[in-house]
């Protein structure tokens, strides 16, 4: 199971009696929870296209605009280096991390439905919000909901996906959320080149459209089901075994609902699942789910590169079209990485793709660095192969992250918390990873003035150290049965020493 450093799954409680068939209503639940994804996604990749477009900038940052039109007179990293235009983006994120709290709430008492919903309607005021928007003022009220509605679908998703899954496509399932997210960046990217072509109301354009995948996500959220796991923990037992049979296309799901209602039951004995996760037996979840991993997955500063690509190929000497252009092949490296996780991660394994991919990312921010060292930053563009030869590195650099952090990111957290504390860690894990964002967000363009070339080895060196800390402390969970992964922390080499066989009682706190 978890001796050593990883090892697989045995010794488990009933995983072995467990049962399922795919149906079309399983996949239909799963791709429309899913969508929560592609809100996270279209602003990921259409937020840093509108800050590069001229129009939007001469409307709400002219100094930006005026210094972008200079940029011979003055160092090219430092083109964008604006504390207030960085709080367009990251002001999103903050509301995120405030807002999740309220969704642990909401998706502990009335389930991740209910979540779902909350989130698709708050991000489509905040769409309707900054396409209307004629101030700073009224930009950033609508960053404020759109980052509510983030802060809700990131929290509730990615437990619905693991929730309804079976434990052997558990990975591949929960990875839908990570695809959706990685084909609104792509959508987010080709919108912005065709309306960075529109003046002066292309900007708008771009972000009104985030109303539509709010307006999908909302419709077909009201024909979802809810998770068994919410069913039995609200204590709704008769149509909580109804959506199970449904879900995995057969009556024979004893084993599986017996091991639900034992989770309820210890979960029903929590009063406080926050002050649980404190103690000494969740504390692997709490390390390595909750704080280790989020903010890990932020600290690739691959999101910064998503963030920003249009504004950094810019920087680099591309034109605005061309660097829109770029910033989308980075886009399809993404979702290419996404199908590449889904179709492997189950067979081979979470930590596998983690330190594989850990290796070349440092290998590709250190190329990148190097370059620009050598040939970049007195004002003059580089030469053409040798932009050519950056996109390339970093589209590699994103097929990396795409098949690792980016979705490994949300699915280890989802599935190693105990149903007691799943709702509120899943809150602390999108705090956790929304906080780091944001501060990623608003440093990563004055870090670039700064820092220069150096701020991609200063990426370079976190990942050596994250993929030490995924080597020697998370064990192998593929396969492994949502409410048996407790199991593993007992037999892991160092987590057994702290959690022990027979710590607090199940249900306490």
């Amino acid at each position: 199971m978890a001796g050593g450093f990883g090892g697989g799954p045995s010794n488990l409680k009933r995983a072995h009696l467990y049962e399922y068939r795919i149906t079309g209503y399983f996949i239909f639940s799963c791709i429309v929870g899913a969508l929560g994804g592609s809100l996270f996604g279209y602003d990921l990749g259409v937020s840093g296209g509108v800050t590069s477009m001229d129009d939007f900038l001469k409307d709400f940052f002219p100094d930006v605009y005026r210094r972008k039109q200079q940029h011979l007179h003055e160092t090219d990293y430092c083109k964008y280096d604006n504390q207030v235009l960085t709080l367009f983006t990251s002001s999103l994120y903050f509301a995120g991390l405030v807002s999740t709290f309220g969704a642990s709430h909401v998706t502990r008492r009335w389930g991740r439905r209910g979540s779902i919903l909350v989130g698709a309607s708050s991000f489509f005021i905040g769409a309707v919000l900054n396409a209307a928007a004629v101030n700073i003022a009224m930009l950033i009220i609508g960053r404020i909901f759109l980052g509510i509605g983030i802060g809700f679908g990131n929290q509730a998703v990615p437990l619905y996906l693991s929730e309804m899954a079976p434990a052997k496509i558990r990975g591949a399932v929960n990875q839908l959320f990570q695809l959706t997210t990685c084909l609104g960046i792509l959508v987010a990217n080709f919108i912005n080149y065709g309306t960075d072509k529109i003046h002066p109301w292309g900007w708008r354009l771009s972000l009104g459209l985030a109303t539509v995948p709010a307006t999908v996500m909302f419709v077909g959220g009201l024909f979802l089901p809810e998770t068994p796991n919410s069913l039995v923990e609200q204590g709704k037992l008769d149509e909580a075994r109804r959506i199970l049979e449904k879900v995995r296309g057969t009556s024979k799901v004893e084993a599986e609902f017996a091991d639900l209602i034992d989770a309820s039951n210890e979960a029903r004995a929590v009063k406080n699942p926050f002050r649980n996760l404190l103690l000494r037996r969740n504390r692997p979840q709490l390390i390595i789910g909750a704080l280790g991993i989020p903010a890990f997955q932020q600290l690739t500063g691959n999101n910064s590169i998503l963030f920003y690509a249009p504004v950094i190929f810019q920087s680099l000497g591309f034109g605005s079209g061309a660097s829109l252009y770029s910033s989308s092949i980075s886009g399809i490296a993404l979702v290419i990485g996404a199908l590449i996780s889904m179709a492997l991660v189950d067979k081979f394994g979470r930590r596998a793709f983690f330190l594989e991919a850990g290796c070349e990312m440092i290998f590709c921010l250190v190329a990148v660095g190097v370059t620009l060292a050598l040939k970049f930053g007195q004002g003059e563009e580089l030469p053409k192969g040798t932009s050519i030869f950056l996109v390339i590195v970093i589209c590699l650099f994103v097929l990396a992250y795409g098949r690792s952090w980016g979705p490994l990111g949300w699915l280890v957290p989802s599935e190693i918390f105990p149903l007691e504390t799943r709702s509120a860690g899943q809150s602390v894990v999108v705090c956790v990873n929304l906080f780091f964002t944001a501060l990623i967000a608003q440093c990563f363009l004055a870090s670039l003035c700064h820092l220069r070339y150096g701020v991609f080895f200063l990426f370079a060196g976190l990942i050596v150290i994250m993929s030490c800390f995924i080597f020697f402390l998370l064990p192998e969970t593929k396969q492994v049965p949502i409410e048996e992964v407790y199991l593993l922390w007992q037999n892991h080499w160092f987590w057994k020493n702290i959690v022990g066989e027979k710590d607090e009682p199940r249900g306490s706190a």
